[in-house]
This record gives structure tokens, C-alpha cells and sequence, in this order.
């Protein structure tokens, strides 16, 4: 089964999803299956999306008009792309860069390969990068117990520990000295900053 993904940066009216609509249901995708956004790509609330994924199943092939649509940037996009090889779930990609991508075909089996790839080094990087943060921690004398206050090196762990999709908050609290609440507090599920993690940095950057 075919599922669509509309996307438009504008909602005063400026832009419209009817052309990218259009191309999909000229794809083959019904026009109940197209979820669709009215917001820029690098906002992380995107309802339509967010349901979108949540509605695929295996076996089913999410089809967007750009690769632009999809994803909020690089990462995210990689992201995306290896969770729904994981979820034996197809991508098809209509125009633009991506239009190679299809899993219909062998060569867009491979372009999912090279996400897969692009992934799996990503969440390397990550887990190098939060243990040479750690093993700095401890080096300092950080041996472990609750911090009166988050610090920028905590933070930029933690953010850089969360990105990753197969970390466990209780763990990485734990690593890092904290309560899962107070990470939370300062950092979201998926490694962006909350508000009170954005003051902490800007703080210490003065």
C-alpha cells in the first residue's frame, strides 16, 4: 500500500499542497493515505508527519514528492530513512535529488543500503563522542552523584547521548550523575535543546 507526505513551508496562503497532492495521487497514492504539513521543515512539531510514520506498516511504501519534504535536515532525514528500513517500510521518492529512491527497484534498495550506512555511522559517532566526553568528566574529577546544576559540557553530552535513537534516558542519566528528570528538564527525547538548556549554554557562552 502507497502513503503520501505533503509538505509546504507557508501557511498565509503563499504556498499551497494541492501540485505535490496532485503528483502523488498521479503515483498511485489514494488521496485519504496523503498526510500533509503546513509548516517549515526544521520545526520539530509536525503533526501530519508525526502521523504519517505512525500509520505505516510493513510492507507499505511512504511516497513524498521531494526528499526535502521529509526530513527537518541531514541528520533527521538519515534518521527517518533508516527507521523505516528497520520497519521494512518502503520509500519512494517522485523528483528533485532523491528521485533515485524507490525500493521497488534494486537501485533504490541501494540508496536505502547508503542510509542504513550513513546511520549506523552517525550513531557511532555519537557513542564515541559521549564516551571521550565522559571519560573527560571523570578525568576532571567528576566521579559520579547528582551536580548541583547542569554545566555546558553536561548539556552538550546529554544532547549528544539523546540524539541517538537506541539510547536509554535511564542510562544516560546515570552516566552522566543526573535524574532522568533533571535531563529532561534541559534536553528533549530526541537530543534538541528545551528552553532552559538553550539559557544554560547561552550563560556559559558569556
Amino acid at each position: 500500500m502507497l502513503v503520501g507526505y505533503v509538505r509546504v513551508s507557508k501557511n498565509d496562503g503563499s504556498q499551497t499542497l494541492a501540485p505535490q497532492r496532485d503528483i502523488l495521487i498521479a503515483a498511485g497514492v489514494e488521496q485519504n493515505r496523503i498526510y500533509e504539513d503546513l509548516a517549515s521543515g526544521r520545526k520539530d512539531d509536525r503533526p501530519g508527519l508525526n502521523a504519517c510514520l505512525k500509520a505505516l506498516q510493513p510492507g507499505n511504501t511512504l511516497v513524498v514528492w521531494k526528499l526535502d519534504r521529509l526530513g527537518r535536515d541531514l541528520k533527521h532525514l538519515v534518521t527517518t530513512v533508516d527507521d523505516l528500513r528497520a520497519r521494512d517500510v518502503g520509500l519512494k521518492v517522485l523528483a528533485g535529488a532523491g528521485a533515485q529512491i524507490d525500493t521497488t527497484t534494486s537501485n533504490g534498495r541501494l540508496f536505502f543500503g547508503i542510509f542504513a550506512a550513513l546511520a549506523e555511522f552517525e550513531r557511532e559517532l555519537i557513542a564515541e563522542r559521549t564516551q571521550a566526553g565522559l571519560a573527560a568528566a571523570r578525568a576532571r574529577g567528576r566521579l559520579g552523584g547528582r551536580p548541583r546544576k547542569m554545566d555546558r559540557a553536561t548539556i552538550m553530552m546529554a544532547m549528544a547521548a539523546m540524539a541517538d535513537p537506541k539510547a536509554s534516558a535511564i542510562e544516560i542519566a546515570h552516566r552522566l550523575g543526573i535524574t532522568t528528570t533533571t535531563l529532561y528538564a534541559y534536553v528533549n527525547g530526541d537530543g534538541s535543546l528545551k528552553e532552559t538548556g538553550k539559557k544554560i549554554l547561552i550563560e556559559m557562552s558569556l
